[in-house]
């Protein structure tokens, strides 16, 4: 999804089943924590807002992105846990850095989704700037954290 054509809050409210026994998981990276706390802020909401019980929200946090697949594999393993978010906030930089850390996260959190066949959720920015990263977490296009949250919820469903 392009956000320049479309706002991460905008979501079909179709397929919106009762997650009020569901456990989510949710591993926030602590990279880029001013971003990553507005949206863990906007998942955390959203899943309430739909009816999960905060007692049945997990948070646990890593150190940065690429850590964020152990972390949510962690979380996955655990048999109580439906689904697990992970959300963090890459930004491009002068090195390469940047491209190997996008694919490694990607390909992990994919990876625990297959193993635990549980959604794992990419909720990762992957920008060229701050402030882009801004406008994805609360800012002109919404709430990345919002959108990880829906598609958590939309995945319990199925």
């Amino acid at each position: 999804m392009a956000t320049a054509n479309k706002n991460l809050n905008d979501y079909i409210d179709r397929n919106i089943k009762d997650i009020s026994r569901k456990k989510i998981g949710i591993v926030v990276s602590e990279w880029n924590y001013e971003i990553t706390e507005v949206l863990y802020s906007g998942a955390y909401e959203t899943l309430v807002k739909y009816g999960a019980k905060p007692e049945n929200v997990t948070r646990i946090d890593v150190p940065g992105s690429f850590e964020l697949s152990l972390g949510a594999q962690k979380m996955a393993k655990k048999e109580k846990i439906d689904a697990v978010i992970a959300l963090g906030c890459v930004i491009q930089g002068e090195t390469k850095h940047f491209d190997f850390v996008c694919q490694a996260v990607a390909y992990g959190i994919t990876e625990v989704a297959l193993k635990f066949n549980k959604p794992v959720i990419f909720g990762v920015l992957t920008t060229d700037n701050l402030e882009q990263a801004k406008d994805r977490a609360g800012g002109k296009h919404g709430n990345k954290g919002v959108e990880a949250a829906i598609t958590a919820i939309k995945m319990l469903g199925i």
